[in-house]
C-alpha cells in the first residue's frame, strides 16, 4: 500500500518506519489500530516519551536517520550543494506528517497526542539527549515553513549529530555471529564524572586535556598510555574527558583485549565520520602466552592501514611496559637464541604511545587531603580529625593509600548516617 513516505528520497529506512505507515493508514474502520497504539506506547516506554506521541516518534526518526545530508552536517552545520534541495523535498513530507490526524476515536486521539510518561529514565538514550529530541519534537511541530523544519533539523545535528554515534557519548564491542566483524553499541548509562571531581593529579590532568584538546581542534595529538598504582584515577580521568567533551563531538568506544582483532572493522566504521573517537582500553595488559598485543601494534604504527585521523587510542594499565618481563627475557640460557629481540618487541608496544602519563599513589599528605575534600563535597559533617583518624585505619585494610580507597572509605561513611 503505497504510503507518502515512500516518496522520501534521503530519509529512507527509517527507524520506526512500519509503525509510521501503520499510524498513517488509520481510520475508524482499520482492523489493526489497537497494534498500532500499542507499537506507540512500546516506544514510549523504551525511549521515556512525554507529550505528542506521533511527533516524539517523528523526531526519533529524523534524530537517528543516517543519511547523505544528516552525515555532512553533524557538528560541522549547514552544507552547500545541491544535496539540500533533495533535504528540503523529505522536510516538507515530513513537516505534512507532523500535521497528519487520523480517523480515529476523539478519545484515543487525545491521549495519544497528550501523553503523560510514567517518569522513569529511556532505555536506550541518555535522559539529557531524551529532553533535546523532546524539544526538538515540538519545535518541528511549530514550524512556520518547509525552510524553517530544515534548519531546525540541521541545528539539531550541529548540536547532537545524528543515529546512534549522535544520541550517545559510549559504546561497547558487540561481537558478530560470523565473528569477522564488530557491532559497536551504545552505553546508555555513563558516569558522570568530571576532572574537578579528580582530587590531585594536576599535572597529569593538565596533560591528558591538553592532548585531547589538540585532537579535538584537529591538531596532532598522540595514542596516551595512563599507568601507575591501582586506585589514583586512570579510568576516571578518561572518562572524564569524555564528559568534559562530548558537547564538542569527542566520543569512546570501550573494547577489550580478547576483542582486539576486530579493530580494523571498527576503524572502517569510524573513518568518515565527523566525530572525534577515542577506543578505550582499560586496565591493560598482556601476559606471555597472549598474542593480542600484535593486533593493537599494527594500529597503532607499522601496519599498512593508516590510523584514521579521527580516531586516538587511550589505554590505562598498572604496566608502565604493559607485557609482563621475566629475567628468562634477559638472560643468556634462554632456548631463544636472540633474547634481546625477546625483550625488544615486549617493550615496542609502550613505546608506540606517544603520551606516556604516570599516576602515583599520593603521600599521607595527600591522601589526608582527598579524603577531606571528598568528605566535604558530600557533607560528611564531621570532626577533621576524627574523619583522619577512622580514613587512615580504613586505608591500612583496604588496599592502601589511593583515590580509590578513600572514595570507599566516605562512601562507608555515608553509608553509616
Amino acid at each position: 500500500m503505497y504510503s507518502i513516505i515512500d516518496d522520501l528520497i534521503l530519509y529512507r529506512n527509517l527507524k520506526f518506519e512500519d509503525t509510521i505507515r501503520e499510524f498513517c493508514s488509520l481510520n475508524k474502520d482499520s482492523e489493526d489500530t489497537s497494534k498500532t497504539i500499542s507499537n506507540l506506547l512500546e516506544v514510549a516506554g523504551e525511549y521515556g516519551l512525554d507529550g505528542n506521541l506521533w511527533e516524539n516518534i517523528l523526531a526519533l526518526a529524523l534524530a537517528y536517520n543516517e543519511n547523505v545530508y544528516s552525515k555532512a552536517t553533524e557538528i560541522i552545520g549547514e552544507t552547500k550543494g545541491s544535496i539540500n534541495t533533495f533535504a528540503l523535498h523529505d522536510f516538507k513530507i515530513f513537516r505534512d506528517l507532523f500535521h497528519f490526524v487520523p480517523d480515529i476515536d476523539d478519545e484515543l486521539l487525545d491521549a495519544i497526542s497528550h501523553y503523560v510518561g510514567n517518569g522513569r529514565d529511556s532505555k536506550l538514550v541518555n535522559t539529557r539527549v531524551r529532553d533535546r529530541i523532546l524539544r526538538l519534537s515540538k519545535q518541528l511541530s511549530s514550524a512556520e515553513s518547509d525552510v524553517d523544519f530544515k534548519n531546525i533539523v540541521t541545528e539539531f545535528y550541529k548540536e547532537y549529530g545524528v543515529g546512534k554515534f549522535g544520541l550517545n557519548k559510549a559504546f561497547r564491542i558487540e561481537e558478530s555471529n560470523d565473528l569477522n566483524s564488530a557491532n559497536i553499541i551504545p552505553i546508555t548509562r555513563v558516569e558522570h564524572v568530571y576532572l574537578e571531581d579528580i582530587i590531585g593529579y594536576d599535572i597529569q590532568k593538565k596533560k591528558l586535556t591538553h592532548n585531547t584538546e589538540s585532537f579535538i581542534n584537529g591538531k596532532p595529538a598522540n595514542n596516551c598510555l595512563l599507568y601507575g598504582d591501582a586506585g589514583t584515577g586512570k579510568s576516571s580521568s578518561v572518562k572524564a574527558i569524555v564528559n568534559e567533551y562530548y558537547d564538542k563531538g569527542l566520543r569512546i568506544i570501550e573494547i577489550y583485549k580478547h576483542q582486539f582483532r576486530y579493530l580494523s572493522d571498527i576503524l572502517e566504521q569510524l573513518k568518515d565520520r565527523n566525530y572525534k573517537f577515542i577506543i578505550y582500553m582499560d586496565d591493560l595488559s598482556f601476559e606471555e602466552s597472549e598474542l593480542e598485543y600484535k593486533y593493537l601494534k599494527a594500529i597503532l604504527e607499522g601496519g599498512f592501514g593508516k590510523r584514521p585521523e579521527n580516531v586516538l587510542i587511550y589505554a590505562t594499565s598498572n604496566r608502565r611496559h604493559l607485557i609482563r618481563e621475566s629475567f628468562r627475557d634477559k638472560t643468556e640460557t634462554d632456548e631463544e637464541l636472540h633474547s634481546r629481540d625477546t625483550v625488544e618487541e615486549k617493550l615496542s608496544l609502550s613505546a608506540r604511545f606517544g603520551e606516556k602519563i604516570y599516576y602515583g599513589s599520593p603521600d599521607k599528605k595527600e591522601f589526608n587531603g582527598i579524603v577531606l575534600s571528598l568528605a566535604k563535597k558530600h557533607g560528611i559533617d564531621m570532626d577533621e580529625k576524627e574523619i583522619l583518624a577512622k580514613a587512615n585505619m580504613w586505608e591500612l585494610s583496604h588496599g592502601g593509600m589511593s583515590g580509590r580507597s578513600a572514595t570507599q572509605f566516605i562512601t562507608y561513611l555515608q553509608g553509616q548516617k
